[in-house]
């Protein structure tokens, strides 16, 4: 998740059944080149584990480098190949490295050669010739991946359509390492469904849990506590107006008259945004 998944949101989901969390997908070219951007996209905390990196890179060189970085405050290095965005196909990253095998594998061999203490794992998307993902994977798992979370769906296909669970079934049977299933998981019920149905070792979970972070304790919508505890590790951890406003924006679409969503959309500060929260729906952060 670009941008959603930092340290209050992290924190927040942890406390809600969900056992590994991922940094948003951050440019390790950026991240290695700026400290002002490290200092932007990374914070942790001492309770912020297990925790994975999730870097995009078009080059292992600048890969490692980004991660020596940060391996001595994360619990793995994952490399992101399944960011179907078009800005990120033009710069080489993403899903355009699914049809990169080489280039993908000489990244996870680099990661592995020079910080064995830490796991790596890739994302992926799937190949509408399911025969070119089954040798992509195995490649990958030749040279020596810890783990693999497969989205179901190719780069090209909306978020609107199904996720293809006989894709993620047949990864899974090719491979000895866990594989992990990504994809429309909405609920609780989704999450066993397709744990059921294609045998993987787990599930994650993005855009359901932007909806509803408390998904994986059996939540059909975002508990009122959860957006009073986001709140509450926002202003202690430190977060800017774009990310807080979207996150509850997020949280509260379910709950939101049309009108009152209008509303919020106006709130242009998070001192602004509190006040509101507690005006309209009686919240109490601390």
């Amino acid at each position: 998740m670009v941008r959603y998944s930092k340290l209050p949101f992290r924190e927040l989901v942890r406390g809600y059944n969900v056992d590994l969390t991922y940094t948003p997908m951050i440019l390790a070219k950026e991240f290695k080149n700026s400290n002002t951007a490290r200092n932007c996209e990374f914070t942790t905390s001492e309770s912020d584990k297990p925790l994975i990196i999730q870097f995009a890179s078009n080059n292992n060189i600048d890969l490692l480098k980004a991660a020596e970085l940060i391996a001595n405050y994360v619990d793995g290095i994952d490399v992101n190949c399944g960011c179907p965005q078009k800005w990120a196909i033009n710069e080489g990253i993403g899903a355009y490295l699914m049809e990169k095998p080489e280039l993908v594998c000489d990244m996870i061999k680099t990661i592995k050669m020079n910080i064995p203490k830490l796991p790596c794992s890739i994302k992926i998307r799937i190949h509408d010739d399911m025969r070119k993902t089954i040798e992509f994977v195995k490649r990958a798992e030749s040279i020596g991946v810890d783990f693999i979370t497969v989205h179901g769906r190719t780069r090209r296909q909306k978020s609107t359509e199904l996720v293809n669970l006989n894709a993620i079934k047949l990864i899974k049977e090719n491979l000895k390492i866990p594989v992990i299933a990504n994809g429309n998981i909405f609920t609780l019920n989704d999450a066993e469904n397709i744990y059921q149905q294609t045998g993987v070792n787990g599930v994650m979970s993005a855009r359901g849990l932007l909806n509803n972070p408390a998904l994986f304790a059996g939540y059909d919508f975002t508990p009122w506590d959860c957006i009073e505890n986001f709140v509450r590790l926002s202003i202690a951890y430190g977060t800017n107006h774009f990310i807080f406003h979207h996150h509850l924006m997020y949280m509260l679409e379910d709950v939101m008259s049309n009108a009152e969503k209008k509303s919020f959309n106006t709130l242009t500060s998070i001192p602004a945004i509190i006040d509101h929260l507690e005006e309209h729906y009686g919240l109490q952060p601390e």
